[in-house]
This record gives structure tokens, C-alpha cells and sequence, in this order.
């Protein structure tokens, strides 16, 4: 059992762990570093601060010192499925991407992991950018099951069965999307190359028009304007 002078300094770690992780879902990665170091200064053997530690060194892409941290969490909780994912991720964005694999499917195979769909995600983009699509595909339509509702997994299986050549099966994903509220015009883009694709011009114009009243300032209706398609 931890002592009173144990827990207290645990408990300031936790707090400033909290204060850390709210920094850095706003985007203010200096002093969100700071309060994890600080975190890490009262309690030492925090598996969360490595890992927090991590994703702020991976937004920074200081690829090494994200490596060294994650090593370091897993090493504190070695069954951790949000380490084991985030490890595989930072693989990725390493292009060791057999490596990435392997550490997502260790994720999926942790007992009680919560976020297979993330990593079904994670698995196909990764893929994706190994050039393997089938398998990407594959992966992706995994994630897309496990939650039909998420608009990302959505998003990147039309995408990828676009660039696979299969825009039929592309549009019936792109088009649920876009009918949703949660369209934005990242997916109203796409929605406009699919339909491009299967010269579909009525179903493309409609599209346009949406995108052009609800984002006229955005890249993807500029780009509708040139007339850039494969952009």
C-alpha cells in the first residue's frame, strides 16, 4: 500500500497530467511539454505521462524521443492497448510499416481493448500508404462494422475504394455520409470525384452546390473551380 507521502506526489502528477492533456487538445504543445515533464518530476513511473509525453512529441514529429517515450510506458504497462496503438501508428508515420502491423494487431488482441474500430482504421491507412489498398480495404470495412457511424472510418474506406478503381461501391459509402449531418467538405469533395468517376453529372452538380453554400471559403470548392480533380 503507498504511503501518505507517496500519493501526494501522485496526485499532483495526476492533476498536472490533466492540465497537460487539456493543453494539448488545444493545440498548445510548449506548455502542455512542460506540465507532462513536471508530471513525470513527481511521479516517475507514469505510464499516461510517457504516453501523453509521446503524442506530443509525435505532433511535433520528433519521431525519436516519441519512439523512446512509448518504449518507456510499455515498459510500465506492457498490456496496453492505447500504447500498443499509438506505437504502431508512430511506426507508420515511420513507413516501418510491417512493424506498424504488428503492433496494431497486438492492440486488437489485448482482451477488453475498447478501440478496435480506431485501429481497424489505423491498420488501413497505414496499408494504404504501404500501397497494399485490397488490404487496406479490408481493414477499413473491419472498422466501418465495428462503427457505421463514425464519419473518418467512412471518409477513408470511400476513398480508398476510389483509388482502388471501385467507385461504385465507393459512392454507396460516400453518399450515406454526405446525407448525414456530419458531411463536411473534406466528404462532399470526394462525394464530387466519385460521382465524377461514374459520370454521374446531375448527382456531382448537386453535391457542388452544397459544397459551394456551405464552404465557399474552403480549399476543396477552390479547387472544384480549377477544376482539379486529381489534386
Amino acid at each position: 500500500m503507498a504511503s501518505a507521502a507517496e500519493v501526494d506526489p501522485r496526485r499532483r502528477a495526476a492533476i498536472r497530467l490533466e492540465l497537460a492533456a487539456s493543453y494539448f487538445q488545444a493545440g498548445r504543445i510548449d506548455v502542455a511539454l512542460e506540465e507532462v515533464n513536471q508530471a513525470l518530476a513527481s511521479d516517475p513511473g507514469s505510464a499516461d505521462g510517457y504516453g501523453l509525453l509521446a503524442l506530443i512529441y509525435m505532433r511535433n514529429q520528433d519521431w525519436d524521443q516519441a519512439d523512446a517515450s512509448l518504449r518507456k510506458a510499455m515498459s510500465l504497462r506492457p498490456q496496453d492497448g492505447d500504447l500498443q496503438h499509438n506505437y504502431g501508428w508512430l511506426l507508420c508515420q515511420r513507413k516501418q510499416y510491417v512493424q506498424a502491423q504488428e503492433w496494431l494487431d497486438k492492440a486488437l488482441a489485448q482482451p477488453g481493448y475498447l478501440e478496435r474500430p480506431k485501429t481497424w482504421m489505423a491498420k488501413g491507412l497505414c496499408l494504404q500508404q504501404a500501397g497494399l489498398l485490397v488490404e487496406a480495404q479490408q481493414a477499413l470495412l473491419k472498422g466501418y462494422e465495428l462503427d457505421a457511424a463514425n464519419p473518418v472510418i467512412a471518409y477513408h474506406l470511400s476513398n480508398v475504394m476510389l483509388q482502388g478503381g471501385d467507385a461504385k461501391r465507393a459512392q454507396f459509402y460516400i453518399r450515406r455520409l454526405n446525407s448525414s449531418p456530419q458531411s463536411n467538405a473534406e466528404s462532399l469533395w470526394l462525394g464530387i470525384k466519385i460521382e465524377r468517376a461514374l459520370q454521374q453529372s446531375a448527382a456531382m452538380r448537386q453535391l457542388a452546390d452544397q459544397l459551394h453554400q456551405r464552404f465557399p471559403e474552403s480549399r476543396q470548392w477552390l479547387a472544384y473551380e480549377r477544376g482539379a480533380f486529381n489534386e
